[in-house]
């Protein structure tokens, strides 16, 4: 008899029970038992697999960013940069709200407060969250270069980034308080008031 083998288990399966016990407790609030009992797996299956927590919650951002989260990646597909803004921050208002997965964002949620030995787990979110704002950023100006926004200071794609990626952010937090969906939806029909009017100057 061979012994010791690791059981056999599917990658997508354990990474969605993962996913949701980081959603719901949050990376510093998770141990290793919390996901080894949610994963059906045991320790040195997860270690092997993954590395460590650390590890896992890599993947699992990942993973989120394909699945409950792929509405971004959507919305970075609209032709103009308008309609990019505001699929993203109704598509937010959708996703923080779906009642077969926990309320809030779990970039948002998941690591704000974090011990010395979970600074890596923070720090990994927060350049995530940077780099969607940088890609706004990049969206938002190319937007200016086509004339699709006002050349005026009114209209500075990283002010307009800073300002929809905090109303999205807002979105998450307030969804995770308790805010409904319709809520949420004509909170963003307000922020999108702050699109720059006026014909771009050429």
């Amino acid at each position: 008899m061979t012994g010791g083998r690791p059981r056999a288990f599917d990658v997508d399966e354990v990474l969605d029970r993962a996913l949701e016990v980081f959603w719901r407790q949050g990376y510093e609030g998770t141990g290793i038992s919390d996901l080894t009992r949610a994963m059906g797996i045991n320790p040195p299956s997860l270690y092997g697999a993954f590395g460590n927590k650390e590890g896992l919650f890599k993947r699992v951002l990942d993973h989120y960013a394909d699945g409950p989260a792929r509405y971004i990646r959507e919305a970075f597909a609209e032709p103009d940069a308008r309609r990019v803004v505001e699929r993203l921050l109704h598509g937010a208002a959708d996703a923080t709200t779906r009642p077969d997965c926990p309320p809030g964002c779990l970039t948002v949620q998941g690591g704000l407060a974090a011990s010395a030995g979970s600074e890596a787990a923070r720090d990994e979110l927060t350049a995530r969250r940077a780099a969607g704002e940088a890609a706004l950023r990049l969206r938002l100006e190319k937007a200016r270069a086509d004339g699709e926004l006002p050349a005026d200071a009114d209209a500075d794609p990283a002010d307009l980034a800073r300002y929809f990626i905090t109303v999205y952010q807002g979105v998450a937090v307030q969804a995770a308080g308790g805010a409904t969906r319709e809520e949420l939806h004509r909170v963003v029909d307000l922020a999108m008031g702050a699109w720059p009017a006026g014909p771009a100057a050429g």
